[in-house]
């Protein structure tokens, strides 16, 4: 699995990062974390918002910063 988290590198895009790292481990998965913050790569995958979650290509949340509680839901 990958997850991305689309954002300028700032202190909401690493909250976001560590609640998909958190909740990805916490459900036993195989994954990769991506931080992505190239402007051009986040407007071509649609975020207009950021932080942005990109879950195996799909937007999964953008604009805040997710629970890993709520990133559960969303992995699953």
């Amino acid at each position: 699995m990958k997850i991305q988290v689309l954002g300028p590198g700032c202190p909401n895009c690493a909250n976001l990062a560590r609640n998909a790292e958190l909740a990805a481990r916490e459900l036993g998965l195989d994954y990769e974390i991506e931080k992505v913050t190239d402007t051009d790569q986040i407007v071509a995958a649609g975020i207009m918002m950021t932080p942005g979650l990109v879950v195996d290509g799909e937007v999964k949340s953008t604009g805040k910063v997710a629970t890993a509680e709520e990133i559960k839901k969303l992995l699953q």
